[in-house]
């Protein structure tokens, strides 16, 4: 991440409004494409965190600042997208300021993580430099955690220090230090394939669609619904009925109604594959 000044610095002040957010978009995308040259780290970054979760492990993510931030909205997101049970994805975000720097901190809720090394770690830092982070990722090492570096710092300490590290490089901010600008599009996209592709290899989703949605309002009932509808072909009332009996669960609901199932029978033949829909349905896999 470089903190020198943008090469059209001094134009801001005079630049129209439409060409200043034609820069910012610039800027963006040009943050967007540079993740495209790590996709082999990203790819291997997922595969190493779904064989830890698979195995029975959880997910942490160790951010501050804007990368703390980031970190903790993919985790809250995790749960509701993917029906997650509480406590498979953890964000531990230590805040602004001085807590950035904070080595005893980061190293402390590490420890009360009780990390494990079916355990994995992906710690959020765009400069690889924060001290919290740091900490944090050398108490996952020592419990044998797998730990993931994700920055926008090639060579930087986070990097070293992890199994895996995804450093993107984006060069000058439009605003010279601002990791809320490009180094945040960076992170926010990268920890959204993390995330997504662990979910994806875990049986999380099936043909695109979100089986495991946690159904908890009125939209979310009605998209659980259609996803029903969508994959089985079945009449309102069928699916409205599978739905019922199935305590809400879409994806046990297009097993019970693709394989002529009962609630109970279709909820034993998920949990024999793991909760992976293709697998309960027969379907071949990678």
């Amino acid at each position: 991440m470089s903190e020198s000044p943008h090469p059209r610095a001094d134009e801001l002040s005079w630049l129209s409004t439409r060409e200043l957010m034609a820069l910012l978009q610039a800027e963006d995308r040009v943050a967007v494409d540079a993740v495209g040259e790590h996709l082999d780290r990203v790819a291997e970054a997922v595969d190493a965190i779904a064989t830890r979760l698979r195995a029975g492990g959880h997910l942490h993510y160790f951010g501050a600042g804007t990368s703390g931030r980031l970190a903790a909205l993919d985790a809250v997101e995790c749960a509701p997208t993917f029906g997650l049970e509480p406590g498979v994805v953890i964000a531990h975000d230590a805040g602004d300021g001085e807590a950035e720097d904070d080595r005893r901190r980061g190293a402390g809720e590490a420890r009360e993580a009780a990390l494990q090394r079916d355990d994995a770690v992906v710690g959020v830092s765009a400069s690889g430099r924060t001290g919290y982070v740091l900490a944090a990722v050398g108490e996952a090492r020592a419990a044998g955690s797998l730990v993931v570096g994700l920055s926008c710092a090639p060579g930087s300490p986070l990097g070293a220090a992890s199994d895996v590290a995804i450093e993107v490089e984006t060069g000058a901010e439009v605003i010279a230090g601002s990791t809320r600008l490009k180094a945040g599009t960076v992170q926010k996209v990268v920890l959204n394939m993390l995330s997504t592709g662990v979910f994806i290899r875990l049986g999380r989703t099936y043909r695109g669609r979100m089986v495991d949605v946690v159904a908890s309002n009125d939209k979310l009932r009605a998209r659980a619904a259609a996803i029903v509808a969508d994959l089985t072909g079945a009449s309102a009332a069928a699916v409205q009925r599978a739905l019922a009996e199935s305590g809400g669960s879409a994806k046990l609901a297009i097993l019970m109604l693709r394989c002529g199932l009962a609630a109970g029978e279709a909820r034993s033949r998920l949990s024999s594959v793991g909760g992976d829909l293709a697998g309960a349905l027969g379907e071949g896999g990678r």
